[in-house]
């Protein structure tokens, strides 16, 4: 099992920084990939960032060159780093992570920490 809490959410303005964590516990060595999805009222998660223990990272929408996702060397927090945030009222940003069994591969969320961009 794993447990992801997420920590470092708030409200800034536009243009501004906020890092936010996520700490894994639990059966972290099977981790294979943690990523940081955002919600907004009524509308799907989407993916933000995401990396994998082969270090490929990726950043599919608009948060390529603004944000950086990152991990500590023993895969226990994952961290998004994000620069130049945008107006766009408050939005969920949940940790997710694979865990690798031997023949299965189970998903895990947390339970998010808001982000608000506003004036």
């Amino acid at each position: 099992q794993l447990q992801l809490v997420e920590s470092g959410g708030g409200e800034v303005p536009p243009g501004g920084s906020l890092n936010l964590s996520c700490v894994a516990s639990g059966k972290t060595a099977d981790i294979y990939s943690m990523a940081w999805y955002r919600q907004t009222p009524g509308q799907q998660r989407e993916l933000v960032a995401s990396i994998n223990r082969d270090r490929y990272i990726n950043y599919p929408g608009a948060a390529r060159g603004r944000f950086t996702i990152s991990t500590d060397i023993a895969w226990n927090t994952v961290y998004l780093l994000m620069d130049s945030l945008r107006p766009g009222g408050a939005a969920v940003y949940y940790c997710h992570a694979q865990r690798l069994a031997v023949i299965a591969a189970y998903d895990y969320w947390g339970r998010g920490t808001q982000v608000t961009v506003s004036t």
